[in-house]
């Protein structure tokens, strides 16, 4: 089985879901077999990649309960290469649903493990800004873990938490995991106040903070009400630039040899979804202007 990674943080608004889509596009680009799994209840990876959440008739939310195989919900999208288990929000459920099931914290493995060994490079797993049992299952399927934090002020706040977490994972379900990286989002490097959160962020983590960091960039909010990855939607913004460095950074830190970038299929951006249901991720208001 490809190498499974775990995007986590209990935060919501770090730029979770943005990191998860971007990165796995452009392994994609780059000529990896990448899955995406949505474990997110709201289901912006599923709608950011330009899947309708209402047309779904089996989402992760079957694997989880047993009741279908992974292969079986499995989409291909866009770019080549790129594919997606989606959510739903039945998954809202999964964590009453699962109280009492034997081994509830390995399902999401179990789901994994009935994959063809060699399909996958990567397994990108996004998860919902909480710490319950979906993340749980997340932690518990992976090897790596890659915790978004977004350069404002309460951007280590609730750290303490996840990393108890993540230690009590460790101890009791997987041993295997660790932290491999910190990746900053949403920067503005107008303000003093965000190279002081880079600093402090730095100091508390050291080698794991990705040098590439993510800023805030109006085009990654458009690309995902437009259903496309900011590759296909528009490769020569600074959030497009900046998410290519970032998995180029990735990349060399899996040490593995970049193969030569696919041509993308970016075309005419055709809205495929009512302003009301996507935006910004997390948020129910179409992309804001600037």
């Amino acid at each position: 089985m490809g190498k499974t990674i775990t995007i986590c943080n209990q935060k919501g608004g770090v730029g979770k879901t943005t990191t998860a889509i971007n990165t796995a596009a452009y392994l994609a680009s780059f000529g990896k077999k990448v899955l995406l799994i949505d474990m997110d209840p709201q289901g912006n990876a599923t709608s950011g990649l330009n899947i309708d959440k209402r047309s779904i008739d089996k989402s992760i939310y079957d694997c989880l309960l047993g009741s279908t195989a992974l292969d079986e919900i499995i989409k291909k999208v866009h770019p080549d290469n790129l594919f997606i288990a989606p959510s739903s929000l039945d998954l809202t459920g999964a964590e009453i649903e699962l109280v009492g099931a034997v081994a509830r914290e390995y399902k999401l493995k179990k789901a994994l493990a009935g994959l063809e060994e060699d399909r996958f490079d990567f397994i990108i797993i996004d998860t919902p800004p909480s710490l319950g049992l979906l993340t749980i299952n997340a932690l518990t399927a992976c090897k790596e873990i890659y915790v978004p934090l977004q350069c404002e002020y309460y951007a280590l706040e609730g750290l303490t938490k996840l990393l108890y977490t993540i230690d009590l994972v460790k101890k009791n379900l997987n041993s295997e995991i660790e932290i491999k990286g910190v990746i900053l989002t949403m920067a503005d490097f107008r303000t003093k106040l965000t190279q002081e959160i880079i600093s402090e962020i730095k100091s508390h983590f050291n080698e794991k903070v990705f040098k590439t960091i993510i800023p805030r960039n109006i085009r990654l909010s458009e690309a995902s009400g437009y259903g496309k990855p900011i590759l296909l939607y528009d490769k020569n913004s600074t959030g497009a630039q900046k998410y290519r460095e970032l998995t180029e950074e990735f990349l060399k830190r899996q040490t593995i040899s970049q193969p030569q970038e696919i041509k993308d299929e970016s075309g005419p951006a055709e809205k495929t979804y009512p302003t009301s249901e996507v935006g910004q991720e997390g948020s129910t208001r179409p992309p804001q202007q600037q």
